[in-house]
């Protein structure tokens, strides 16, 4: 049994000091930062307005707009990095199929454009 449980140890060790180096940083930071709270500052942000009012009130498109726009790109890094590096063995057809998924992308990006998301004010 205890030749099984050495085999954890060094997870164990790396557990220790992932702990010891985020004490040091959050204890570092309250030491070196100023600290000086005011109200506005600890107050709960929540989407770019009170998380406490009315649950039936109207809510703005424009987050849902962001949201979408995060989703077309995150997907597009996320699909392209193995696409790249598998190009030379995955042939036309994998190619073609790229070139058919960042134009389904590139519509919503022109979507969003259209929309004003990239817009700010």
């Amino acid at each position: 049994m205890a030749p099984l449980l050495a085999n954890y140890f060094p997870i164990l060790v790396f557990l220790v000091i992932a702990g010891v180096i985020a004490v040091a940083m959050v204890g570092g930071s309250m030491l070196a930062a100023r600290q000086k709270p005011y109200a506005e500052k600890l107050s709960a942000y929540e989407c770019g307005f009170e998380a406490f009012d009315d649950a039936r009130r109207r809510f703005d498109v424009r987050f849902y707009l962001v949201s979408i726009l995060f989703i077309i790109f995150d997907l597009e890094v996320a699909f392209l990095f193995p696409w790249a590096v598998s190009l030379s063995s995955i042939g036309l057809f994998g190619f073609l199929s790229m070139l058919g998924f960042l134009g389904v992308l590139t519509v919503g990006f022109i979507y969003e454009w259209n929309k004003g998301a990239l817009d700010w004010e």
